[in-house]
């Protein structure tokens, strides 16, 4: 029988599939600083969810809770970016929306591992 993915696997990657081209329309002056930021804590976030996996107790915890703070950063990146116009009012609102669902998975994940 195939193991299915975990949801917040499957959300996470649909959330770095959205993000990646989106970011391709920020302005180019901030590509090697604002962009870098938002994309090194989303892909931060995967790898931090990949090794609470490969964990157990305590140790998948403290990833748990590194994902949460990438979660943090991604939010606030996100909410520059769109006071920034650099993402539209839908765009936005889907995001948000994708990230929001990622925070509620990852917050039941950190309850049952307590």
């Amino acid at each position: 029988m195939a193991q299915t993915e975990m949801p917040i696997f499957t959300r996470t990657f649909d959330f770095l599939t959205w993000l990646l081209p989106a970011t391709n329309h920020f302005p180019t002056a901030h590509r090697h600083t604002f962009t870098k930021r938002l994309l090194d804590a989303a892909f931060d976030l995967r790898e931090q969810l990949e090794a609470a996996n490969h964990r157990m107790g305590k140790e998948r915890l403290d990833y748990l809770k590194a994902a949460d703070e990438s979660l943090d950063k991604i939010r606030t990146y996100l909410r520059l970016a769109a006071g920034w116009a650099w993402l539209n009012k839908g765009q936005y609102l889907h995001v948000s929306q994708m990230v929001a669902e990622i925070g509620r998975l990852l917050g039941g994940w950190k309850k049952v591992t307590q």
